[in-house]
């Protein structure tokens, strides 16, 4: 998959991750975890947890990396909404860019990529769940069709605070 999407000085191309990019996505999820409400957690992820995590992405293919100027600038996957067999066609989606480099359409490819995977895939629907405060990422999502179909108040908290879940869906077939 080589996606190539240019702004600026750098291209950007998105291929499946692989085993060895585990600790660039490790890395980029430990700063959203430590730095943003995109994740719910404040424990950073170990590296023989995001082994295994990224794993479980690689095996089914839902799993992607974005390269620009050398390094992974950015990642998605998407894995099961929720664990019962009735869910087996709707999958949830995350997008994460390394800090400094958002803005540049690092985030718009890899939704691309995931949605047009998630499709070749047979899924029926993508879900969101996003921090109800992240408008950046609300925005995104807007821009690949997705529809706001609830926000739920007070579900979680983080850096002292109670954050409502806004849930977001796009039909994929």
């Amino acid at each position: 998959m080589a996606s190539i999407y240019a702004r600026g000085a750098a291209a950007v191309t998105v291929r499946p991750a692989r085993p060895d990019d585990v600790e660039a996505v490790r890395e980029i999820r430990n700063d959203a975890i430590a730095h943003s409400t995109a994740l719910w957690t404040e424990t950073p992820q170990p590296p023989a947890q995001a082994v295994t995590w990224l794993a479980a992405h690689l095996a089914r293919g839902s799993a992607f990396v974005a390269e620009a100027d050398g390094e992974v600038a950015g990642f998605a996957v998407y894995g099961p909404w929720r664990e019962l067999d009735g869910y087996r066609y709707t999958v949830e989606n995350s997008v994460y860019v390394r800090a400094g480099r958002h803005g540049l359409g690092i985030g718009s490819v890899l939704m691309a990529t995931l949605i047009a995977a998630a499709r070749e895939g047979g899924h029926h629907v993508m879900i969101a769940g996003i921090e109800a405060e992240n408008a950046a990422s609300i925005r995104l999502h807007e821009r690949f069709g997705f529809q706001h179909v609830g926000t739920v108040p007070e579900v979680g908290t983080k850096f002292g605070r109670w954050l409502d879940l806004t849930l977001m869906r796009l039909p994929l077939t």
